[in-house]
């Protein structure tokens, strides 16, 4: 639970974006997000500190975040967000008294929503009633439960989003299906993020998501799985450090007219900060392997 706990924090953060108009599909246009977010965490734990009993329930993942709006009077609001995983009784008091509280502490608008990932298709509380001596608070909140979705329409999906949703479905059939089984799910969702044109930047956090909520036992499993993500990104490892800075800046540099002086850079480039060997580097710069060797004599290079 810690582990997807880190996960959603971190996932909500770089790619809250498309997180809004996927669950406020109808309010999507009023949200100014070219002005970015602010994560109000520490300000979530002041209103709502974390209890310290040894009965107290853990909490799954909570995040404030400020909104910016292009509409009405209101220059901002703050959405709640509550990742829930397991079946609480107290579920809905406690979405209650977020609210009250954010509400008292910030006088703004607020939404809150609820995302249950937990296989009880029977656990989905969406109000909270209180009624005494002629005193009567009816609170309701938006809540999305994971297990209802369609698998289908997530895959037609252009929101990135999806891929989060479809990995929590596919996450909810672990320990009903063979490792083998779930490896074809994680590479159908894989296959299906690049159908869209997602950022590189986003590409990373999605596969990330994917790679750790659904962790592979087997060492011949985690070993395909990195092979087929390998293939399917067109790479020759999984990760997307320096060599892919470097093979972006190439595209780029293709694209130009160049010079053969910034050529000569750029192979420069190459062989001081990767391991690349003569024809990739040519490839890369898109240069002959003489033009490579040419640069090599001039540093000295063997």
């Amino acid at each position: 639970m810690k582990q997807d706990d880190s996960l959603w924090k971190s996932l909500l953060e770089d790619i809250f974006d498309d997180f809004l108009p996927f669950f406020f599909k109808g309010q999507a246009a009023d949200f100014d997000l070219g002005r970015g977010f602010e994560f109000l965490d520490k300000e979530l734990e002041q209103i709502f500190p974390a209890e310290t009993s040894e009965t107290a329930h853990p909490r799954f993942v909570d995040k404030l975040v400020k909104v910016f709006t292009k509409s009405g009077q209101e220059e901002w609001i703050l959405v709640h967000v509550e990742v829930q995983g397991y079946n609480d009784p107290d579920f809905s008091k406690r979405m209650f008294t977020y609210f009250y509280r954010i509400l008292d502490k910030y006088n703004k608008p607020v939404t809150s929503i609820a995302i249950f990932t937990d296989p009880n298709k029977s656990f989905k509380p969406d109000e909270y009633r209180y009624s005494f001596m002629g005193v009567e608070a009816i609170f309701r909140y938006n809540v999305y439960k994971v297990i209802e979705q369609d698998k289908d329409e997530l895959m037609r999906s252009t929101n990135p989003f999806a891929i989060i949703i479809l990995t929590v479905l596919a996450a909810l059939q672990k320990g009903r299906l063979a490792e083998e089984e779930i490896l074809k799910l994680k590479l159908e969702i894989a296959r299906a993020l690049f159908k869209h044109a997602v950022p590189k930047s986003k590409i990373r956090v999605l596969l990330n998501f994917l790679r750790y909520y659904i962790p592979l036992e087997k060492p011949e499993n985690v070993a395909k799985f990195e092979e087929e993500i390998s293939i399917i990104t067109n790479k020759n490892t999984t990760t997307m450090g320096l060599e892919e800075f470097l093979l972006q800046r190439a595209r780029k540099e293709v694209r130009e007219e160049v010079t053969e002086e910034k050529n000569t850079a750029f192979v420069k480039s190459l062989l001081a900060n990767s391991n690349f060997d003569d024809e990739k580097i040519a490839a890369v710069a898109d240069v002959t392997v003489a033009f490579v060797q040419k640069v090599k004599a001039l540093q000295g290079i063997n």
